[in-house]
């Protein structure tokens, strides 16, 4: 039976847009229809906005303005950075090598596998079982030569956050280039590039309660990157293509609400999973925290031993959203099929551990009762989970 009630716990796969951020989407489709390579009025308008949005999304991120490249998302952003900035290094240094943590988001490893495919050898950094990166082991494995890295600042499954600044500062002793995926880190940490550290630093819009199939490509001066698409002069010729103004226009205002609400909101997340695992922690066994301690307040994942509870990541998030309660699994969808996180797996969690996962991610838009509420629900639904005898 479904309820009235509903409680979006989601906000890290998509974070729901602020009215502003649908006016100025709106507003620009409607009154900024021209195209911004165009040198006529409405296309000098365009031209305008879309260079307005750069400049406030660079400010943001302490970047210069020529250092922002507009994408279609963190997905291509990704790819963008590993094959460009791999392509580029290659061609003076044909071994060059790309090295990339376990744990990082399938756009990622994907474009990592396609690569290594290609002949480029690929490098694996391994976690600890709190899922952060292993220095040590990432001080013997990445390449001691050229070669290009790739470290996310905050994972999306668990909220751990990565020693970028450390791996960055590892990787240019060996003048490499270093990538993060900053995609689940915007909002949530202080985003200085400078400070960072890291070559090439990718965004996404809807992560933040921007527009989806939008982000951005952080480029430092002097870092060489090869470009994505080819046509037309777009993005300094990084990027051929028709700028999708109003989408831009959209991601930099949510990214200005994102960046002027980071403290508030971190305060507010963290309320949130305190009132969650307050509640929980009263009468549940065998519930695991993934990274506790390790990441960002803004994302929980909770995991169900399976010595004591029989279930899987699906039927708990059938039966919560059935309860009204909007969430995650720990477990990624590939054609159709649910298949074990590769990023629990990593931190050394077992098969049936990472099927029995669920990620709560919260936003502005939730109240400490919602946290209680969704997690007096949880509690009921995992108790027809429990294993009447032990395996």
């Amino acid at each position: 039976m479904t309820t009235e009630r509903r409680i979006y716990l989601d906000h890290s796969a998509s974070a729901p847009p602020d009215p502003s951020v649908v006016e100025a989407v709106a507003a620009c489709m409607s009154g900024t229809y021209g195209n911004a390579s165009s040198v006529h009025a409405p296309g000098r308008r365009a031209k305008a906005a879309l260079e307005e949005s750069r400049e406030s999304f660079a400010r943001l991120i302490n970047a210069e303005p020529a250092e922002v490249y507009f994408t279609g998302g963190g997905t291509e952003s990704d790819n963008h950075a590993l094959t460009g900035a791999v392509a580029a290094l290659r061609r003076r240094e044909p071994d060059a090598a790309l090295a990339v943590s376990a744990v990082e988001h399938h756009a990622v490893l994907e474009c990592a596998g396609h690569l290594a495919g290609t002949g480029v050898r690929v490098v694996q950094l391994p976690v600890g079982s709190d899922g952060v990166l292993n220095l040590g082991e990432a001080e013997r494995l990445i390449p001691s030569g050229p070669g290009v890295t790739s470290v996310m600042l905050v994972n999306n499954e668990t909220g751990a956050v990565q020693p970028v600044t450390e791996v960055a500062s590892l990787v240019r002793t060996r003048n490499g280039v270093m990538h993060t995926d900053a995609v689940q880190a915007f909002g949530k940490l202080a985003m200085d590039v400078r400070a960072l550290g890291a070559d090439i630093v990718s965004f996404s819009g809807h992560k933040i309660g921007g527009p989806k199939g939008v982000g951005a490509l952080y480029v430092r001066r002097g870092t060489e990157v090869d470009a994505l698409l080819y046509g037309g002069a777009q993005e300094r010729k990084m990027r051929a293509g028709t700028e999708n103004v109003p989408l831009i226009v959209g991601f930099a205002r949510a990214a200005e609400l994102a960046e002027r609400n980071r403290a508030a909101l971190r305060e507010h997340a963290s309320a949130c999973r305190s009132a969650m695992l307050d509640e929980l922690r009263k009468d549940v066994p065998g519930l695991l925290i993934n990274a506790d301690g390790k990441g960002v307040p803004h994302i929980l994942s909770l995991s169900l031993d399976p010595a004591v509870y029989e279930a899987d990541g699906e039927a708990l998030l059938m039966s919560l959203d059935l309860q009204g309660v909007a969430a995650s699994s720990g477990s990624a969808c590939t054609s159709g099929s649910v298949q074990p996180s590769h990023v629990l797996l990593a931190m050394g969690r077992d098969e049936r551990t990472t099927r029995a996962t669920v990620r709560f991610s919260f936003g502005a838009g939730n109240t400490l009762d919602d946290a209680r509420h969704a997690a007096g629900l949880f509690r009921g639904i995992i108790t027809r989970f429990l294993r009447t005898s032990t395996p």
